[in-house]
């Protein structure tokens, strides 16, 4: 993909950088509560600094619709980031204007400074023109860091990259250049695993998916609406009726695209799905009982996605297999995400990400064991189903 990263940026030495960062990080009792979104970003910001770059960090938190909201203040992650860094890093009261500018010229070269709450202004979600060259004018160079918001076409993820030299930073190049090899230009075979509650949500992301790789495994409640359009009574499991025919059409598709779909074999249903559950194993055939439901894969459809595994190449992963929350039924995925982990050191690219993928992956104990896990939700999922980012596209060089 032709985009410049920072090799490209050159002499950087008291000149004023934007960077856009994700710091929309999860907070429990005034703290946040996971730093793996600051912990993304920081050689990035280090590495500007420490060439004697001006770094101003851009980023949104929460919703606050345009509107000035003390509990959405990014004064509240500043601490957080300056521990994480390693360094002082100072705060502005706005992302432009007087503020801004203000911070911006106290900084010393390698210093860092958070701007306020870009979504404070109702410019930045309407990427507004007017609010781009208010902030422009606070930056020499444009750095994106954030892939979480590239799917965003707002004023600090897509309209400041027209408006400045713009790079991407080194968290965007290893996301970008993790889905690149996954899905772009893969070694095949290439392998899919998709689960999670509803196929409603992910019909686009399934339309592509089978038009992209050689198996598809499908699981979750999702994989309920397959089965039941299949003709295969699922009892009480969840399922969507009404998506049964768009489920006959991407196994259309999948047929003609030679894409092979994988549903499961046997599963482990029970009457309630709470911990501790008395959980029995059926084969799908058979039908469910009206008064139980799937809540996982049995060991034959584990053993199934293991084989089809270990002659797979490429993996991407969304989504859980079961509801992986509640033991027993996190038996699925555990073992079929553990088995990618030993498949990955055995040099299978296993790329992961998106809604309940990361929590699912921890569980397992797995994350550190997939070549790569992207934390950024919906751009994740809207690349997966084959949309362009705008974040990304306008980073785009014309060569």
């Amino acid at each position: 993909m032709a985009i410049n990263g920072l090799d490209a940026i050159g002499d950087v030495k008291g000149k004023r950088v934007l960077v856009r960062v994700d710091l929309n990080v999860p907070m429990a009792d005034g703290k946040v509560s996971d730093r793996s979104r600051i912990t993304a970003v920081v050689p990035t910001i280090k590495e500007l600094a420490d060439k004697g770059a001006k770094v101003a960090l851009l980023a949104h938190f929460g919703r606050p619709k345009g509107e000035r909201n003390d509990t959405m203040s990014l004064a509240m992650v500043t601490e957080a980031v300056a521990e994480t860094l390693g360094q002082e890093v100072a705060f502005a009261q706005d992302c432009i204007g007087e503020p801004a500018a203000a911070a911006l010229a106290a900084l010393p070269d390698g210093g860092v400074v958070i701007l306020e709450n870009t979504r404070f202004h109702k410019g930045e979600e309407k990427n507004d023109a007017a609010f781009v060259t208010a902030l422009a004018e606070n930056g020499d160079i444009y750095v994106n860091d954030a892939f979480s918001a590239a799917h965003r076409a707002h004023a600090s993820t897509e309209g400041l990259a027209h408006k400045l030299p713009a790079f991407a930073g080194r968290a965007m190049e290893a996301e970008l250049a993790a889905l690149e090899k996954a899905l772009s230009a893969p070694k095949r075979p290439v392998m899919a695993v998709v689960g999670g509650a509803k196929v409603s949500t992910k019909i686009a992301l399934l339309e592509n998916l089978v038009t992209k790789v050689d198996a598809l495994v499908v699981g979750g409640g999702m994989a309920n609406t397959f089965l039941h359009a299949l003709g295969i009574d699922v009892g009480r499991s969840l399922c969507e009726k009404d998506q049964a025919n768009t489920a006959l059409r991407i196994m259309t598709a999948a047929e003609h695209a030679g894409c092979a779909i994988m549903l499961p074999k046997d599963a482990m249903v029970a009457e309630k799905f709470e911990a501790g559950a008395e959980a029995t194993h059926i084969g799908v055939d058979e039908g469910v009982d009206h008064d139980k439901m799937i809540l996982d894969v049995g060991p034959h459809s584990v053993a199934a996605i293991i084989g089809e595994m270990n002659g797979a190449n490429t993996l991407v992963w969304n989504g859980p297999l079961g509801a992986f929350e509640i033991p027993p039924f996190d038996r699925g995925t555990i073992d079929t995400a553990r088995h990618a982990a030993e498949r990955t050191r055995e040099g299978m690219l296993t790329v992961a990400g998106g809604g309940d993928t990361v929590a699912a992956l921890a569980h397992a104990g797995v994350v550190d064991g997939f070549s790569y896990v992207s934390t950024a939700g919906g751009a994740f999922l809207e690349w997966l189903e084959g949309k362009p980012l705008p974040g990304v596209e306008a980073l785009k060089r014309a060569d």
